[in-house]
């Protein structure tokens, strides 16, 4: 893998890891699609840390203040350190599902890497869901925010997020289509679902990161470049998604997903 190969690699996890995309799905087709070398394991982890690294740093402010609710709350104020150690809990109780998944269900999902087919329907799977969400949002009569969500609600979305362990399932897609179907606001949703995104992303790249010291083959200079590529990516469709729901829907993402869906799989059957 070249210095060239590694940067697109590191771009598209970056940019598909956030936006409603799947990155999963993207990062099987691209060295099928593009002919790019596939990456080796120590790479796949470098670039999950960089990603989370990216979402890290973009809500630093909230990561701190969560922190701050449990260590020092008298600096937020009783009522708004309630809010953050709520929001704290949230995101702990909503990975649960995604870490079960992860460590009884990888394994049997490990062979859909290798099948375009069952990424292609994964694909079509989120877009659909995507349009599930706008269609349910654009009839919603009153819109809900982060602090109104209930045990019931956040499981419910953990459990969306656990999907993307299937290749094609877009892990952000799912978890926003998830809080927009529950009455949140598109805008509220999708923080949450990058805040939901934290220890998931970060926790894959650590549970893995004693193979870092294989596969470096390629040279430092290939993965650094990768590597970087990945997080600042990952911070710019992290701004991007956040600035976009704002004032348009989701639904020309589900478009692409739907369409790229389908055209994989008719080409894995032709």
């Amino acid at each position: 893998m070249g210095v060239l190969e590694a940067i697109v690699l590191g771009i598209i996890q970056g940019a598909t890891e956030f936006l409603p995309v799947s990155s999963s799905g993207h990062l099987v087709l691209a060295p099928q699609l593009l002919g790019i070398t596939e990456p080796s394991l120590s790479y796949d982890v470098l670039l999950h840390l960089a990603t989370s690294l990216a979402v890290m740093g973009y809500f630093f402010r909230e990561i701190r203040n969560m922190v701050q609710a449990f260590v020092s709350p008298g600096r937020l104020g009783e009522g708004e350190a309630k809010l953050w150690r709520q929001l704290a809990l949230w995101i702990i109780l909503g990975t649960i599902p995604a870490g079960f998944a992860g460590v009884l269900l990888e394994d049997k999902f490990a062979s859909l890497f290798h099948s375009t087919f069952a990424v292609g329907l994964a694909l079509m799977i989120t877009g659909l869901l995507l349009l599930c969400a706008e269609w349910v949002a654009d009839r919603a009569r009153q819109v809900r925010q982060m602090a109104d969500l209930g045990v019931l609600d956040v499981l419910l979305i953990g459990m969306l997020q656990a999907l993307a362990i299937i290749p094609g399932i877009s892990r952000s897609g799912a978890t926003i289509s998830g809080g927009m179907l529950l009455g949140l606001e598109r805008g509220q949703a999708a923080r949450f679902s990058f805040l939901l995104s934290i220890p998931v992303i970060l926790g894959a790249g650590l549970v893995k990161v004693g193979d870092l010291a294989e596969g470096f083959s390629a040279g430092m200079g290939v993965y650094v470049a990768g590597t970087l590529a990945a997080f600042l990516s990952g911070l710019l469709a992290v701004h991007f998604l956040l600035r976009l729901v704002r004032t348009r829907s989701l639904r020309p993402f589900s478009f692409y997903v739907l369409v790229l869906g389908f055209f994989v799989v008719v080409l894995s059957v032709l």
